[in-house]
């Protein structure tokens, strides 16, 4: 077998492969006296079909079947025989498929690039130091009441806080549209969860009141049909209700789990899951400014083709996620993941190379005591304990972010690491923060 590579740019090669005819023959003879011995045909017994007319009648058929296995096959042996790791599924371009002629064919594809990790050394990381205070509880306790919170009417003016519930019809020009009329609509006041010149109306309404609003959707409005547009809508106003808020006693400790202890048992197991969740947060912190730092100090070329495929995963995760997978549903753009997608390969390649020149390997035991973190906050701590335990495909994940999480230390012992105080707040609500 004749291979010969050439390479279109840093990471695309171009590789001929030709295969001698005498070893396609060789298997296609081989399969065709296979056949003698069990095709069926009229006018011979079993067993007895002159190799000529089993030629005759499959001989196409199995030199088309030969010639495709063949050349699956020989690409990989072409591969090893050049030590070549692909990147990506290749444009393989036939050249001679002739019967009694070498098979011939052209092999486009990417290579992985070759990747030499930067020194890390002088790298700035900060890592958050967080107390957890009294105050950071009471304000867990009272979103707690918030979420058993029961709505009583009022008769009074809608104010912040307050939940509206309306019919509504909507219109564009005069004329009805999909998704404009619904009854019994609730709406918290200062959610945000209708668009904004709709619940901008609301406050000061009254219950029993009818009104009609004038609302503009902004440009960037998912339905193309709203778009930009100003519809009116015919609003009803059903309800004007405040919450009620439960008391702090043993039955609101009990409605989460409690039931010895109270309130003070109820504040302990509270502080507690804000601890999992302050060493979750702390981690994650810092492992996305070590992985910013590894970009930007390894520039790498990125295999397209792999690229690719990262946004197509993406893609089929989010599409999942929203319902957006039916048949039919518009398909998100590639330019809505690509970023995301070269941020991942990127750091893929790095932290793979990382991993093979310092030969690092998977800590079982720091594998047993993420899956035990992890497990600790669910009820019952060894039923998940033992479905990972059970569940190769869940293990091998929960082993690639151990992994990946001994790289992150490994790149931290070369860094200069400084503590950030900040509060719980802070550290838990990054975006917040950033707006202030």
């Amino acid at each position: 077998m004749q291979v010969s590579v050439e390479s279109l740019s840093n990471l695309e090669r171009r590789m001929t492969v030709q295969v001698p005819a005498e070893r396609i023959q060789e298997e296609v003879d081989r399969r065709l006296k296979s056949l003698v011995k069990r095709v069926r045909i009229d006018g011979f017994r079993p067993g007895k079909v002159p190799l000529k007319v089993v030629q005759k009648r499959y001989g196409e058929g199995v030199y088309q079947e030969v010639l495709g296995e063949i050349l699956q096959s020989s690409y990989q042996e072409a591969l090893a025989q050049e030590r070549i790791i692909p990147a990506g599924t290749p444009d393989i371009e036939p050249q001679s498929m002739e019967a009694g002629q070498p098979l011939e064919y052209v092999a486009t594809f990417e290579v992985f690039p070759e990747v030499q990790p930067a020194d890390m050394s002088g790298a700035q990381i900060k890592r958050p130091q967080v107390e957890i205070t009294e105050a950071d509880v009471d304000k867990v306790i009272e979103s707690l009441r918030k979420q058993r919170r029961e709505w009583v009417d009022v008769e009074r003016p809608a104010a912040e806080g307050d939940q509206v519930v309306v019919d509504f019809k909507g219109t564009l020009d005069g004329e009805a549209f999909e998704g404009g009329e619904a009854e019994d609509v609730p709406i918290e006041l200062g959610q945000g969860r209708m668009i904004k010149d709709f619940e901008d109306q609301l406050p000061g309404v009254n219950p029993g009141e009818e009104k009609t609003i004038e609302v503009n959707f902004p440009e960037d409005y998912p339905a193309e049909h709203l778009a930009g547009r100003t519809a009116e809508f015919a609003l009803t106003v059903k309800k004007v209700q405040e919450p009620s808020l439960p008391e702090l006693n043993d039955e609101f400790a009990k409605a989460f789990g409690v039931e010895e202890g109270g309130m003070e048992k109820l504040r302990e197991e509270v502080k507690n899951n804000m601890s999992r969740e302050m060493g979750q947060a702390v981690k994650a912190r810092v492992k996305d400014q070590v992985m910013d730092a590894l970009l930007e100090r390894n520039s790498v070329d990125l295999p397209s083709a792999i690229v690719q495929e990262e946004i197509n995963r993406l893609r089929e995760q989010t599409q999942s996620r929203y319902g957006m997978n039916q048949e039919g549903a518009p398909q998100l753009p590639d330019e809505q993941f690509k970023a995301d997608a070269e941020r991942r390969v990127g750091l893929g390649l790095v932290i793979r190379e990382i991993v093979r020149q310092h030969d690092i390997k998977v800590d079982q035991d720091k594998v047993t005591a993420e899956l035990e973190a992890m497990a600790a906050g669910y009820e019952d701590p060894q039923q998940v304990i033992s479905y990972y335990r059970g569940n190769k495909q869940a293990m091998s994940g929960l082993e690639a972010m151990v992994l990946e999480q001994q790289v992150v230390e490994w790149v931290l012992a070369q860094c200069e690491v400084s503590d950030e105080p900040m509060s719980f707040d802070a550290l838990m609500n990054p975006s917040q923060e950033n707006q202030a």
